[in-house]
């Protein structure tokens, strides 16, 4: 064959086949062959399933245009929604990386090197990184802690907080049911830890003392916000449910929440003006004029709440007794997800604890301001006003109490032949009540012996009242003498729980001993405490040699000789017996005993001098 036909030939088969490739039905076209709408990019990414495995990769095709992050976010149902987030965020640090640009326009790009998805580069986009910017609206949007669970580190004069406090883990205690438990922590991120406060360079043109000044009125702000949080807990899952109004009467129901929900509307204007006051700079000048405002023409309705305490704390114990359908109702309610376990009287306590707190709050931020400035005259002022609000709380919740005490007991006793006297006063109130066992000698002619019988002690702070059961709820005084011709003595032997009563005059005018029985060296231990007439003698002579204990959890007292507690509370320890502690709240004075579980022993020699110097100024400045 010619050379030229064979090539001829040749040529057009060639071209035939050429044709039958690229003539191609429609139908069976590819959706990939469009290469403007639909162009791909293979990107090499680490397997987020296999660590270990460093050269094991996984192709991914990423579509250039129309780019979504709920491309990507979808969760599929399918349990793995852990594993899926830990993906996405490959996805997007490497979508982040890519040159979009440079693909739209054709340009031809190598395979991307893995990206691990621990350093992905937020530097470029901080934006879409996920990590949120700790700015105002970020501080008060966010869920907020229960008021129970923090404890403000402004109560600790002397602690600088740190980054490394707001992250550390809490360790879990025995709950005891006994008593309203609940471990606490720091209240949220620091005013140093606000993006703002970062963004800005502000740490670095203020002093040491002006950050802890800063801190300290921050913290004031953040804490009032969870206590709201914590109220509004209280009221809607309490107080407003239906199920447990249905259970109780509306007498019982009034005495249990009072005007907590007066309490809860004071508390969200106090927080307004506080959070308008913080976003108006994240330098704050002051809030003290806030304080002080609220709690001389405000805060009124807190001594309503904590006078009411007395019964508040009695129609529970009532209903909880008597009432196995409040119980159960109760139950139900506290155990749910919203309440976060806790009991609802650890609700209840809130406006108590929140109020005593702010003294000592706004005691730190006095301290922080500069001596002799405008700052700290206003916050001196506002220290004195929540300091009185704070004494007429206490002193409303004493009175209401002690005022119904005394009433119920002068109607319980019986003088008979002994000279009767008018019970109740303003000024009387009881200080303990109890059984104790009188041991009396019997001589005979031929043997010498002992025998026993009860009766029943009323000490008064003026007076002691010694009775014998009539019934139930009745006595007959068997004598009395006024507190300060009382003295005891205590026998110093582990054998014997004696300790011998001298009434000199009693109401005969004539001297009168007797030999008391205790049944355990603690009531030995406690009646001696309460009926030595000793005046008592202040504790800050000596008082840096005494042992403090800083309360971990609340305790309500369950005789008129027990000290309550409320969380961080600081003591001055002056006995210990058998497990329980008789000391001295650094706040107020108050003295009594409590269950040495409830605190912790501080050791640190610098913060038990910086406490006892702190008393000494509370009482001088507050008179509290």
């Amino acid at each position: 064959m010619n050379v030229d036909v064979y090539m001829s030939v040749h040529t057009r088969a060639l071209i035939r086949a050429a044709k039958l490739y690229f003539i191609v039905p429609r139908r069976w076209a590819s959706p990939m062959s469009s290469k403007k709408s639909h162009r791909t990019l293979q990107v090499n990414l680490t397997s987020a399933r296999r660590p270990k495995q460093r050269h094991h990769t996984t192709m991914v095709n990423l579509p250039v245009k129309d780019l979504s992050w709920e491309d990507y976010d979808s969760d599929g149902g399918d349990g793995s929604s852990f594993r899926r987030n830990r993906r996405n965020k490959s996805y997007r640090a490497a979508v982040t990386s890519l040159n979009i640009e440079a693909l739209t326009c054709g340009e031809e790009t190598d395979l991307l090197p893995p990206v691990c998805e621990d350093t992905t580069a937020s530097s470029k986009q901080p934006a879409k990184s996920g990590h949120k910017k700790h700015d105002v609206d970020d501080v008060f949007d966010t869920d907020p802690r229960f008021y129970q669970e923090i404890r403000e580190r402004g109560l600790n004069s002397n602690h600088v907080s740190t980054e490394e406090d707001e992250m550390s883990p809490t360790e879990a205690t025995e709950q005891d049911q006994t008593i309203v438990v609940k471990n606490y922590r720091a209240a949220y991120i620091t005013w140093s830890q606000l993006y703002q406060v970062k963004e800005m360079g502000i740490l670095d043109t203020i002093t040491p003392e002006e950050r802890k000044r800063q801190e300290a009125i921050f913290e004031i702000i953040t804490s009032e916000y969870s206590y709201l949080h914590s109220l509004s807990i209280l009221i809607r899952h309490f107080k407003d449910s239906e199920d447990l109004t249905s259970t109780m009467t509306a007498t019982e129901r009034h005495h249990l929440f009072s005007n907590i929900a007066v309490i809860m509307d004071i508390s969200k204007r106090f927080f307004q003006d506080l959070e308008k006051r913080h976003h108006r700079h994240p330098l704050i000048q002051d809030i003290s004029d806030i304080v002080q405002n609220h709690a001389s023409h405000h805060f009124e309705p807190y001594i309503i709440y904590c006078s009411n305490e007395t019964f508040q704390q009695r129609t529970l114990q009532k209903l909880l007794t008597t009432n196995s359908a409040f119980r159960e109702t109760l139950k139900q309610i506290e155990s749910s997800e919203e309440c976060g376990g806790l009991p609802m009287i650890s609700f209840l306590i809130l406006p108590m604890q929140r109020v005593t707190r702010l003294p000592l709050l706004m005691d730190t931020v006095c301290q922080k301001s500069p001596k002799n400035t405008a700052e700290h005259f206003a916050s001196r002022w506002a220290l004195k006003a929540i300091s009185k609000l704070v004494k007429s709380c206490n002193d409303g919740a004493r009175r209401m109490e002690r005022t119904e005490q005394m009433y119920t007991i002068q109607k319980q006793m019986d003088f008979g032949k002994i000279k009767p006297f008018p019970l109740v006063s303003s000024s009387r109130w009881l200080k303990k009540s109890g059984e104790l066992a009188v041991c009396t000698e019997d001589r005979s002619l031929f043997r010498k012996a002992f025998s026993h019988r009860s009766c029943i002690l009323f000490l008064f702070n003026d007076v002691l009242i010694v009775t014998k059961r009539k019934s139930e709820e009745s006595y007959v005084v068997l004598d009395y003498a006024t507190a300060e011709n009382v003295s005891v003595q205590e026998e110093l032997s582990d054998s014997k729980l004696n300790l011998k009563l001298l009434m000199n005059p009693n109401s005969d005018g004539r001297s009168e001993h007797m030999t008391l029985v205790a049944e355990t060296r603690l009531d030995r231990a406690r009646w001696v405490t309460a009926l030595c007439n000793l005046k008592h003698k202040s504790i800050t002579d000596d008082g840096e040699a005494l042992p403090q204990y800083e309360a971990t959890k609340a305790y309500l007292p369950k005789t008129p000789d027990e000290l309550s507690l409320r969380q961080a509370e600081l003591v001055i320890v002056l006995q210990e017996v058998e497990g329980w502690c008789h000391g001295v709240r650094m706040r107020d004075g108050e003295r009594g005993w409590f269950p040495a579980n409830c605190a912790t022993q501080i050791t640190n020699r610098t913060a038990m001098e910086c406490n006892i110097q702190r008393m000494e100024r509370l009482r001088k400045e507050t008179d509290v």
